[in-house]
């Protein structure tokens, strides 16, 4: 009973985990329609201003927090107007704007490696261990689960019962319609890039709590992400919140059985699956293209 309330705790924690990361890419990909890969880049980013005001400089955890979080809005509002907006105005594919994303991730990456190095960081906090029936959990990882369904009905509240919501959800649903009833496509972008970045902020910082920090790290949670929002539904809230965790499940759950080196194949396993059989998501739909 032990094991199994401790793995079951363990993919509440990693669904936490893979939700903060999905959330601002689902969010992109719905209503910009292209898979922004540089979001995962902007966690690992935030993980290290964290570590930068916090650990280096010695400012307070909430100013470290706000100033990590403000760091990361101000990354991902650069990158929407320095690049993909410039990209929406030569009129890009979706192609040419993940590839973009993709050498963002890559320059990201690479400015944190030239000023933080590559070795392993950690940002050291008092962080106490409670015991709830035999399984273990620390105070940073409740945080995470309890900070995970909190983003999830704000952003859920924002996208159904704001304009800017119901602004973004008109752009996503058709554009040049949009257009016509007044929404300025640009400023919905740009409010856009704001909130996933927000959201990147907050989860980039949990994230550097809980685990090291090291520069190539948004790349493997982005995969997860993708990976979590693929299997609910892109660009569904309902759906990030429960392809994360599954995912999350799937993976500590399986290595009841497999070895944890195994924790990584399970995830690409099942989202291959996923690809081959119901690439749409639990709560997607079939479109015509698909049937075709």
């Amino acid at each position: 009973m032990s094991v199994f309330l401790q793995l079951l705790i363990n993919g509440l924690i990693a669904g936490s985990i893979y939700s903060l990361v999905a959330a601002g890419f689902s969010l992109t990909y719905s209503v910009n329609k292209f898979m922004n890969f540089a979001h995962g880049a902007m966690i690992a980013f935030s993980g290290y201003m964290m570590f930068n005001f916090f650990s280096k400089y010695r400012q307070g955890f909430v100013l470290a927090f706000l100033l990590a979080i403000l760091c990361t809005a101000a990354l991902g509002l650069a990158a929407d107007f320095l690049v993909y907006r410039q990209l929406r105005k030569r009129k890009a594919s979706t192609t040419i704007q993940l590839i973009a994303s993709l050498a963002l991730l890559t320059m990201i990456n690479s400015c944190i490696l030239l000023f933080f190095s590559s070795d392993v960081r950690s940002i050291k906090i008092a962080n106490p261990v409670y015991i709830v029936m035999d399984a273990r959990i620390t105070m940073v990882q409740a945080v995470i689960i309890l900070t995970a369904i909190l983003m999830m009905a704000v952003l859920w509240l924002v996208a159904f019962k704001t304009k800017i919501g119901k602004a973004m959800r008109a752009i996503s649903d058709n554009k040049e319609v949009a257009q016509t009833v007044g929404i300025n496509p640009e400023k919905i972008y740009l409010s856009c890039a704001l909130i996933s970045s927000v959201l990147a902020g907050i989860g980039g910082v949990l994230i550097g709590i809980e685990q090291n920090l090291y520069p190539q790290m948004g790349v493997m949670l982005i995969v997860k992400g993708f990976a979590a929002t693929v299997m609910g539904g892109l660009g569904l809230i309902q759906g990030t919140i429960f392809g994360s965790y599954l995912l999350g499940m799937v993976e500590n759950f399986g290595i009841w059985y497999l070895p944890s080196g195994y924790k990584d194949a399970i995830s690409f396993v099942l989202l291959f699956l996923f690809l081959l059989f119901r690439p749409y998501g639990i709560f997607g739909k079939k479109r015509r293209e698909d049937v075709a």
